[in-house]
């Protein structure tokens, strides 16, 4: 029931069904939040009163009461959405304590201390979260308590100095809050309930969401639960596990606690918490009930769990269970540990690992021959390595990410009000916490490095400085963090690319058992296709041979054959390319051996090839104000007058693709008898080269007939000359919504489709990218005008209909006809998905989005089959 429950709401109350020991408590459903918006950030009606009710119930299993000096009930008031937001929304520890029941509770317990210590948290986490108060005043005036009493810890302090401390905490109320603190235990809890409530569209919450892509409209639940007490002494302690290491995904029991302390500290980093295996001597009953209630919890959920657990003189109680947040390397490892243990499928683990982890764990590390100076080592809280730098505030780290400048976020802790610049960040550096801190938890949902707890690193906020290993690094001075060791190393460092073994490999090989979907690379070199191979692509989808003309080398005889005068001087210098244009082809065709490769011919405006019309104005302009002699500046001037010639007002819809090609033949007729004088002379080496010729921008059947005609003859010759024969095919992209809206007639003459849904995109939308983009995109985004970016992930309703219609229209001509898609929606999981519902063949995108597509593949063929099933 995680939609009505929540995940927390659901976690306790499975546990309760199974008879482990959780405090008695209630939950306020999803439904009810939802409500509560609906009417204004108002209660629904009836909703107060079942709260009311259930109160009464939990005072019956307890045998306490609600406000009752002689017996009081304290309770917890939680966050619970279905979806695992760990730190985002809002939680109020020891609700219902007041001036009498602090009384009530010292004597019950016999712990003064203990007593005291419950009400100033209490007071200091409700001011912050239900009265809006800076949380920076109570931890300015605890430390000033410290100092004064020479404690070394807040555990040090004795009964009457946190007397003082509340005494000092109320004065803040009254002057930040303009009013007395709540003494109403009924009164405190309405409150926390709204404030939790509210918590949900948080900016924070609402952040995370948008980064994890969960819906807005899920609502929070609200879990009410009687306070077990971690802080009673040395025979009490609190902490969080996991069931496995969430980094690693290693089976061992994986977490950390804190005696005499409750479940704050151990999140917010304050005190450095103990490693879990040490229970197992300090307090080995204990330990033993928690590791069998571990294995039975992992054992019924069939997933990694995170635990929160309480022990109160010498009891345990179970706090919370969810599936456990995880590094992309332990997601791959759990899952397909967990089906060596034969407690999920093939199937089921495939499911089981995020696109997103795939990803992550293509993440770059530090070159191990690489000479570092590490300042600092912290704790390796979260794997993968960057540099950046340094800031030391989340609204610097967003501003700066966003002008184009990678950062590492470095702070004392962070908290969940960091969150937007830990999204903007490259890596997290923190000098307090532990491995299941704010900071290494939302870093490894996230996929970033991340060291926390790195102790010697001394943190300087006001003066946006860090200094560690007798070096000060100043805010904007680079440095890099290694998530993996927890090293904190000087200057930027040099990274390598990972490659895929173990694990992973299994993985995806049962991911290629299960796709329909083949997986193709996007891939312009050699290389690219050398490392698509390895990445397990099944062909080239595009090589776009322009990107060979802008090579150094060849660029003065591209250009010197677009300034050509005549036909005859052209083919002159498309002569010298043609050798060079073979290389490339007979490169990247013998990596793909066996293997199709789709080659673009041309398709940029000439222009592009040329200097910019701005620099050779101001050069020209600049030369004739200084009075130079015409010689001087001559070939500049003949330059200019070409790029005029050339210039297009719109060029993304002017000469470019296959009208280029018709009004140029000869550009496209050296391309073809250089792929197949390449294809030939490996046929010879007895090497399979398959190409596949794409004819780009077509919008009119007779633009794709009269190119392929031409080309035809070309090939002919080709063959001809070399008394041999190799496979080919024309096919041409569909990235104009004229060629997808007539692709019955395309078809008679394309032995291939390919959507380039970039260009079809942008053709759909009326959108230039680059414009769209530094514009005004990102806000259409940001306030729902369009669900996400279309450049990302594709827009079913209006380009998906236009491929749909291209799909069904191009088959009705041609039942045989291979379709794919090669713009880099061709990597995006959502989009991935569509493109198995419409059939397409295939799937290109860069070599290093190939092994996240095969996971999507498999994934969206999974749905698809539970779909019909």
């Amino acid at each position: 029931m995680r939609d009505l429950l929540g995940g927390k709401g659901a976690g306790v109350a499975e546990m309760t069904r199974a008879g482990l020991p959780v405090p008695p408590g209630f939950t306020i459903t999803t439904e009810a939040c939802n409500a509560y918006y609906k009417r204004g950030e108002r209660f629904p009606p009836g909703m107060w009163e079942q709260v009311l009710t259930a109160l009464q119930g939990v005072e019956r299993k307890t045998g306490k009461g609600f406000g009752d000096p002689r017996n009081p009930l304290l309770v917890s008031v939680r966050s619970g959405a279905k979806f695992s937001m760990p730190g985002m929304m809002d939680t109020v520890l020891n609700l219902g304590l007041n001036a009498e029941t602090l009384d009530g509770l010292a004597k019950l317990t016999g712990n003064e201390r203990f007593a005291f210590d419950a009400y100033r948290r209490f007071i200091q986490l409700f001011s912050k979260i239900v009265l809006g108060v800076d949380g920076q005043l109570f931890e300015h005036a605890l430390d000033q308590a410290k100092r004064q009493h020479r404690a070394a810890t807040d555990a040090d302090l004795s009964p009457a100095a946190l007397g003082e401390v509340i005494d000092e905490y109320k004065a803040i109320v009254r002057k930040h809050a303009r009013g007395e603190f709540p003494e109403d235990p009924i009164e405190q809890l309405r409150a926390a309930i709204g404030a939790v409530f509210s918590s949900w569209n948080n900016k924070r919450a609402v952040d995370y969401r948008n980064f994890n892509r969960i819906p807005h409209d899920l609502g929070t639940a609200v879990s009410v639960q009687t306070m077990v007490f971690g802080n009673m002494g040395d025979d009490s302690a609190t902490g969080v596990a996991f069931t496995r290491d969430p980094n690693t995904g290693e089976k061992v029991l994986f977490g950390e606690y804190l005696p005499n302390a409750q479940g704050e500290d151990v999140v917010a980093g304050i005190r450095t918490p103990h490693p879990i295996a040490d229970m197992a001597r300090e307090m080995p009953r204990v330990y033993r009930q928690f590791d069998q209630i571990a294995k039975r919890l992992e054992r019924h959920y069939r997933d990694i769990q995170d635990l929160e657990f309480t022990i109160e003189r010498g009891l345990l109680y179970m706090l919370q269970t969810r599936s456990g947040k995880r590094t992309a390397a332990a997601a791959v490892k759990v899952a397909v540990d967990m089906v060596r243990e034969r407690l999920i499928t093939r199937e089921e683990a495939v499911q089981r690992v995020e696109p997103a982890h795939i990803d992550q764990l293509l993440h770059r590390r530090i070159d191990p021959a690489a000479a570092i100076e590490v300042l600092a080592t912290g704790l390796a809280a979260s794997p993968g390595a960057a540099y950046g730098k340094a800031v030391f505030d989340a609204d610097r780290a967003e501003e700066m990410a966003k002008a184009g400048e990678k950062v590492i976020l470095v702070r004392i802790e962070t908290n969940p009000d960091d969150v937007h610049g830990m999204i903007a960040a490259e890596g997290v550096l923190t000098s307090r916490g532990g491995r299941t801190s704010h900071a290494a938890v939302v870093a490894r949902g996230m996929g970033k490095p991340c060291v926390a707890g790195a102790e010697s690193v001394r943190v300087d906020l006001e003066k946006r400085q860090f200094t560690a290993g007798g070096r000060t690094i100043h805010e904007g001075e680079q440095f890099t963090i290694d998530g993996s060791t927890g090293n904190v190393i000087a200057g930027a460092v040099p990274m390598i690319d990972p490659e895929i073994s173990g694990e992973l490999e299994q993985l995806l090989r049962w991911a290629d058992s299960i796709r329909r979907l083949e997986v193709w690379a996007n891939g312009d070199y050699p290389h690219d296709a050398r490392r698509a191979r390895e990445f397990g692509a099944q062909g080239i989808g595009l090589c776009r041979t322009e990107h060979m003309f802008m090579e150094q080398d060849r660029l003065p005889i591209v250009q010197r054959m677009i300034l050509a005068p005549t036909t005859a001087e052209r083919r002159r210098a498309l002569d010298e390319l043609l050798p060079m244009q073979r290389g490339d082809f007979y490169g990247i065709l013998k990596e793909m051996r066996g293997l199709p490769v789709v080659i673009r011919l041309i398709d940029p405006p000439l222009h592009e090839f040329l200097p910019s019309l701005e620099d050779l104005l101001v050069e020209v302009t600049r030369a004739q104000a200084l009075g130079k002699p015409e010689s001087e500046y001559a070939e500049q001037k003949r330059l200019l007058d070409a790029v005029r010639d050339l210039h297009e007002q719109n060029p993304m819809l002017g000469l470019r693709g296959c009208r280029l090609g018709l009004k140029f033949p000869e550009i496209i007729e050296m391309q073809v008898r250089a792929i197949l004088e390449a294809a030939v002379q490996l046929k010879r080496e007895k090497v399979d080269a398959r190409p596949e010729i794409m004819i780009p921008l077509v919008g009119h059947i007779e633009e794709l007939r009269r190119t392929r005609a031409y080309l035809e003859t070309t090939a002919k010759q080709v063959l001809g000359a070399a008394g041999t024969r190799v496979s080919y095919r024309f096919g041409t992209m569909i990235e104009l919504p004229r060629a997808a809206l007539t692709a019955a007639q395309i078809a008679e003459d394309a032995e291939f489709f390919s959507f380039g849904t970039n260009d079809l995109t942008q053709t759909t939308f009326g959108f230039s990218r680059d414009d769209a983009e530094g514009k005004f995109l990102f806000q259409y985004v940001e306030d729902k005008v369009l669900p996400a970016n279309p450049f990302e992930t594709l827009d079913i309703p209006g380009v998906g209909r236009l491929m749909r219609a291209a799909v069904t229209e191009g088959r009705r001509t041609r039942p045989g006809l291979k379709i794919g898609i090669c713009g880099e929606h061709g990597g995006d999981p959502a989009s991935i998905s569509f493109c198995e519902e419409l059939g397409l063949e295939y799937v290109s995108c860069s070599p290093f989005r190939v092994p996240v597509a095969r996971l999507a593949a498999a994934q969206a063929r999974l749905a698809v089959s539970e779909r019909d099933r």
